[in-house]
């Protein structure tokens, strides 16, 4: 028994090495993909020289467009409402209603509304107020105009206007403004995070 268990083993063991031999001499070598040189012309790398002649020199010319434009959207940046929080950009935007209002002998002190800052685009908010007084319609022509006139963005969102059975012929108005900011005075989110 013990000679046919070695006969067995050595065919086995036999079989195995010629297994392993054929399997390394198909199989083995450089199976990767040969790499070939690309045969370039010298005309056509000349041509691809000369592309990138062409985009290096406009690059100038663009650095020159964004500085402008940098310097435009500084310029236009100066108008926005430069404070820390939404509350002191809507009590900068009733001292701006006050003081064109004094200037125009309307008496404009008390606050209506104020509502919470809203995005505007990716970059900025706006914040409203409104306020109510009574003027007469000269008065109210020149204090839009001279709200016009302020280096801040600000622009009118309301004007309701009514008239009253005053001898004076002095009209109601409610007037809402509106101011733009940077994106930092706007609530933070409530709810989870996405």
């Amino acid at each position: 028994m013990k000679g046919k268990i070695d006969t067995r083993l050595l065919i086995v063991l036999g079989v195995m090495v010629v297994a392993v031999v054929i399997r390394f001499a198909t199989y083995s070598g450089d199976t990767g993909p040969k790499v070939v040189a690309a045969v370039d012309s010298i005309p056509a790398a000349e041509a691809r020289l000369q592309k990138l002649r062409e985009q290096a020199a406009t690059v100038g010319k663009k650095e020159g467009m964004l500085k402008q434009a940098a310097a435009e959207l500084q310029a236009r940046e100066k108008g926005l409402i430069q404070t820390d929080t939404a509350a002191q950009a809507q009590a900068m935007l009733l001292d701006t209603i006050r003081r064109l209002a004094a200037q125009n002998g309307i008496d404009a002190r008390g606050a209506d509304q104020f509502t919470e800052a809203k995005p505007l685009g990716d970059s900025y908010s706006v914040v409203s107020v409104s306020v109510t007084f009574s003027c007469a319609i000269e008065q109210l022509v020149n204090f839009l105009a001279m709200l016009d006139s302020q280096p801040e963005i600000i622009a009118t969102n309301e004007i309701n206007v009514t008239g009253t059975r005053d001898k004076n012929k002095a009209i109601q108005v409610r007037l809402g403004l509106s101011g733009v900011g940077p994106r930092k005075l706007l609530p933070p989110k409530k709810g989870p995070a996405s």
